[in-house]
């Protein structure tokens, strides 16, 4: 296959597909150069659907992934595969056979079954509300209910790792730091919360900051974007956040989920008393 060519990529689910995509986005960036163009192929749950997909596979074909549980339908689209030479992979069976033989226990497979709406669901429901009523300091008197409480000046990912963290289930405000303008006091006395600090490279943050102002079509010759009052705002912030003992984190190079994972870790640390 050249790197001109286009990589046909089926994602066949009898469900939302959301786990084939994340698993083909987690496995296609690992090569370089590669057009890839995917097929979504969701709640196949009938075989006239199913018809619909091969036909889709013969017309453009490619490797197939799939999470379906229903035994005829997996049959025939393992079939129509090895017929159309493509490969066929059903992706969560190695976890689920590992999982089942050191459990001793047998699966009971039922489509969808991780999207059903259980007290898990409810709690990530719960967790989002939370966040987005206490995004960017909008509310500090009951901060004490969060899991996690984030720190940092503006534009440091604050609220994207908030509201991804939340989806994860973990209540997280974030409070900005704002130059000149004394933190919330609550934050110096937040005793169930994890509370976290991001820092980023000054230079990093301005290119972030002026394409805010440039969207808001705003001014840019502001204190906001200038490198001597950004370095001091930086520097100024950090001195904050190690003097109280808060874990800083450097989002420079961080992916949201990089970051929300490096959150995690001081959260878990800190429960098991491994900080």
């Amino acid at each position: 296959m050249s790197s001109t060519d286009i990589l046909h990529l089926h994602l066949v689910s009898d469900a939302t597909g959301e786990t084939n995509h994340q698993i083909a986005r987690a496995c296609l960036v690992q090569f370089e150069d590669v057009r890839a163009k995917e097929h979504v192929w969701s709640l196949v749950r009938t075989g006239s659907y199913l018809d619909k997909v091969i036909a889709g596979v013969e017309a453009n074909p490619g490797p197939v992934l799939f999470t379906l549980v229903d035994p005829d339908l997996r049959r025939r689209l393992e079939e129509a595969c090895r017929r159309i030479e493509v490969p066929c992979l059903p992706v969560l069976d190695p976890i689920v056979m590992t999982l089942a033989n050191y459990m001793g226990r047998e699966s009971h497979p039922r489509p969808g079954r991780q999207h059903e709406m259980d007290a898990a669901y409810f709690n990530r429901i719960e967790a989002m509300d939370f966040t987005l009523a206490h995004d960017d300091g909008q509310q500090v008197h009951d901060l004490e209910e969060a899991d996690i409480v984030i720190l940092g000046v503006s534009r440091t990912s604050k609220t994207p790792t908030s509201l991804y963290l939340a989806n994860r289930g973990y209540k997280t405000a974030n409070v900005p730091i704002v130059p000149d303008v004394p933190p919330p006091d609550e934050i110096f006395h937040l005793k169930r919360p994890l509370v976290v600090a991001f820092t980023t490279d000054p230079a990093r943050l301005i290119q972030v900051r002026r394409n805010r102002v440039l969207m808001l079509k705003q001014r840019e010759e502001t204190d906001y974007v200038a490198m001597e009052q950004v370095r001091k705002e930086v520097a100024e912030a950090r001195r904050m956040f190690v003097k109280n003992g808060w874990p800083v984190i450097d989002v420079t190079r961080r992916s949201i989920e990089e970051t929300s994972a490096a959150v995690l870790q001081h959260l878990e640390a800190r429960e098991t008393g491994n900080v």
